[in-house]
């Protein structure tokens, strides 16, 4: 009869490397934040040190030491801070004065963010927009929004959606959209190794799921900005 772990284990397997999410939220425990960065940064430091150990790696190397440490501050304080509310950025919005009705896309946008299966980056490109029902965003805040969501253990879907959503709430709009194309190192550096291949996904919201908006936008994207 098998046990619970190995019920476990076979699910884990049958879902192997596929892009497999629940929702549009990051997956949070209720006391996700109860604990100090602080009391993180000490418990990583011991299990990455308590992994490398089981490796067999020699911890007193001067090269090795300190690598717990670095991991431990790398989790908490870049490559997962999107995962606290209080690194969220504040997205000002103001009143469209000048009028300008058409649509606005910022393109190219650096995605840096983690696949939540194996914790291997995924590196890639976003391509935002919106049109204005009355109220504007910083420009700078629309690549904030995409680094906020990037940093922390994602599926590209959900990003993706995480992405349109919060610009969504912010401009009281449902004219959004958003087209991600990256690179998942789980794929290109294990498993397939395939290099070549990267994964595109997207999410279209009010006037943006007609055809011939939603072609306007695709068409902006192909423009060359090689300056």
């Amino acid at each position: 009869m098998k046990t619970e772990l190995e019920r476990q284990l076979e699910q884990i397997e049958a879902i192997g490397d596929d892009h497999i999410g629940t929702s549009a939220v990051t997956p949070l425990r209720a006391d996700a934040f109860e604990m100090s960065n602080a009391d993180k940064l000490a418990s990583i430091q011991k299990d990455v040190a308590h992994i490398m150990e089981t490796l067999g790696l020699d911890m007193t190397d001067d090269s090795l030491k300190g690598t717990p440490k670095r991991v431990a501050k790398m989790f908490v304080n870049e490559i997962f801070s999107g995962l606290h509310p209080d690194n969220k950025p504040n997205v000002s919005v103001f009143d469209n004065n000048y009028k300008y009705g058409e649509m606005l896309v910022e393109k190219n946008i650096t995605v840096y963010s983690t696949c939540e299966h194996h914790l291997l980056p995924i590196v890639g490109r976003a391509h935002v927009a919106y049109i204005s029902n009355g109220t504007v965003v910083g420009l700078s805040k629309m690549n904030r929004i995409v680094d906020y969501y990037a940093k922390r253990p994602q599926v590209q879907e959900r990003l993706t959606m995480q992405i349109v959503q919060e610009l969504q709430r912010a401009m009281g709009t449902e004219d959004v959209a958003c087209v991600i194309d990256a690179k998942h190192l789980c794929v290109n550096s294990r498993g397939i190794r395939d290099i070549e291949s990267s994964t595109v996904t997207s999410e279209f919201g009010g006037k943006f799921k007609e055809e011939a908006t939603r072609r306007e936008f695709l068409d902006y994207i192909k423009l060359d900005t090689d300056f």
